[in-house]
């Protein structure tokens, strides 16, 4: 029985690469964007106006963006290299190029206007990856499942990691081919929850909060942007009017969760705020957004954070959300279900099992935990 060993030093990297990435970018834009809809200064004019356009996009039942990076590959790469990863923790040069041309779709659509939404009135959600001229991952959640499907090739190909073919699985792994072959497949959310718990743990509530601490929290965020941010508006292009937010980072992060810590108790468990060392931690540079209206609703945000690098080799890093028509989610036609068992252990076999996988690319060195796999194809009960 030959036996291939393997680690996660790959996944991990990965994950470690773009969280440090874009974590400060989601925060970023969040605060400032979040600025805007939570009711700026009203004496402001630039204020009202983007008051009013959110006001506009809550209304909506069904709201759709785009997502991407304003980067590029060596940027990022010194963006990494300025956090001091841990050997062998740096962003590849495969995995900078795929982020610095990614794009991502999100469309969510509820039952009430999405400003009148709690999380149980969402019915469905859906994300599209699109990078390295194709699109590599999709999926949607509606009712009980989740539907997927993904280009394997090129996933594997943009992220310099071996991945097998549909044709190098056998054929009692109809479901798996199916998902390698790059057709929707869907999964039992329910299911897949209970699976993947902790044995004797029940699955945790997802964390909420009331309307009363809502309402503080918005409170607060109202004071800040009051005393913190500054507005100003220009003409943009093809008719459309831009308005400018600025604000020092630091300062309005530090100003902002000092409102909130009274209502900490009220938080979610998961839901930790900085400390005042973190937060000394942050750049105080000033982080500037720019919203674009077009017959005064919402169409671009861009968040320029190239300043919050704070290295000379950062030459473009910005964030950019833009507005795309809302779309009604259905269910993929002809999706093959797959069971979750079949998933978690299947597939894991299946990616250890091409021929060559051991040998090539990744070299024997880097592999620690050992895996012991059959002498021919897949035991019955693995799918």
């Amino acid at each position: 029985m030959p036996t291939i060993t393997r680690d996660c030093t790959d996944e991990e990297t990965t994950i470690t690469a773009i969280r440090k990435i874009l974590t400060a970018t989601a925060v970023v834009g969040a605060v400032l964007a979040g600025s805007a809809a939570c009711g700026t200064v009203k004496q402001i004019s630039a204020g009202q106006k983007l008051d009013q356009a959110f006001d506009k996009l809550g209304k909506e039942k069904t709201v759709s963006f785009e997502l991407d990076l304003d980067t590029d590959a060596q940027s990022l790469k010194a963006l990494d290299a300025s956090s001091n990863p841990e050997p062998g923790e740096e962003i590849s040069d495969e995995l900078a190029e795929l982020l610095s041309g990614a794009k991502i779709s999100v469309t969510a659509q509820s039952k009430k206007p999405i400003d009148e939404s709690g999380e149980k009135d969402f019915v469905g959600m859906a994300m599209k990856v699109r990078a390295d001229g194709g699109d590599i991952v999709e999926y949607r959640i509606l009712g009980d499942h989740t539907y997927l499907r993904s280009d394997a090739e090129l996933l594997g190909k943009a992220m310099g990691i071996p991945v097998p073919s549909a044709k190098d699985l056998p054929p009692e792994a109809g479901g798996l081919k199916k998902a390698l072959a790059g057709e929707w497949v869907k999964i039992d959310t329910g299911e897949m929850t209970e699976t993947t718990a902790e044995p004797g743990t029940e699955p945790a509530p997802d964390p909420t909060l009331d309307a009363r601490t809502q309402k503080q929290l918005l409170d607060a965020l109202r004071r800040t942007v009051a005393r913190e941010v500054d507005f100003e508006t220009a003409e943009g292009e093809g008719g459309a009017e831009r308005i400018t937010a600025t604000a020092p980072f630091r300062t309005l992060l530090g100003k902002l969760f000092g409102e909130i810590r009274p209502l900490a108790k009220k938080l979610p468990p998961d839901m930790e705020l900085p400390t005042d060392k973190e937060l000394k931690e942050v750049p105080d540079a000033e982080v500037t957004a720019d919203f674009t209206l077009r017959n005064g609703e919402l169409s671009e945000v861009y968040v320029d954070l190239a300043e919050l690098a704070e290295n000379a080799r950062v030459k473009k890093l910005g964030l950019v959300v833009r507005m795309t028509e809302g779309q009604t989610l259905t269910a993929p036609a002809g999706a093959t279900e797959l069971d979750v068992e079949e998933v978690l252990g299947g597939f894991g076999a299946a990616m250890m099992g091409v021929e060559g996988f051991g040998e090539e690319g990744l070299g024997e060195e880097g592999f620690g935990e050992e895996v012991v796999l059959p002498e021919e194809g897949f035991p019955a009960d693995a799918v």
